[in-house]
């Protein structure tokens, strides 16, 4: 599949309302929230006002000019919060998108420019049941703690 890998344009910020609502993790058999979750203030904390903070990165995946996936990072007291200082991850594509390693190659481009930028580390959460957990295993994220549903992992760079 033919797709580029580019920094979110400030016009374009409207759409992680989008990929934060796909980034939710529907487990085989359960129903979808409503979409009005994503305005709940836990949600929020990963978009309200995205691209105003200093530690705001955003990269999109695109298939004939259409955007199809993001991974974004902020410095944000989210479920992957280890402490300040280290930006946590988000990320999800549309449906039909997954399988073709371009999570992976999203996950891969943030984290290079996260070490550009200097950073030691970043975090994340992923729920235990998610097939995702092993793709960020896979990529070097370790798991530093864990509840009844998640895991807490944290990527360190070299």
């Amino acid at each position: 599949m033919d797709y580029t890998i580019r920094a979110l344009r400030k016009q374009e910020r409207h759409v992680l309302n989008d990929f934060l609502y796909e980034a939710i993790f529907i487990p085989e058999g359960v129903e979808a929230p409503d979409r009005s979750i994503i305005y709940t203030p836990e949600l929020q904390v990963y978009v309200s006002d995205f691209g105003d903070k200093k530690d705001d990165l955003c990269f999109v995946a695109e298939v004939n000019n259409s955007i199809i996936g993001a991974v974004w990072v902020r410095d944000m007291k989210d479920y992957g919060h280890i402490e300040d200082g280290v930006p946590s991850f988000a990320i999800s594509l549309y449906k039909e998108y997954r399988g073709y390693g371009i999570g992976t190659e999203l996950m891969k481009r943030m984290l290079e420019e996260l070490k550009n930028r200097g950073y030691k580390k970043a975090s994340l959460s992923v729920q235990k049941r998610n097939y995702a957990a092993k793709l960020y295993q896979k990529i070097g994220f370790e798991t530093i703690g864990e509840n009844e549903e998640e895991y807490i992992m944290v990527y360190h760079f070299e």
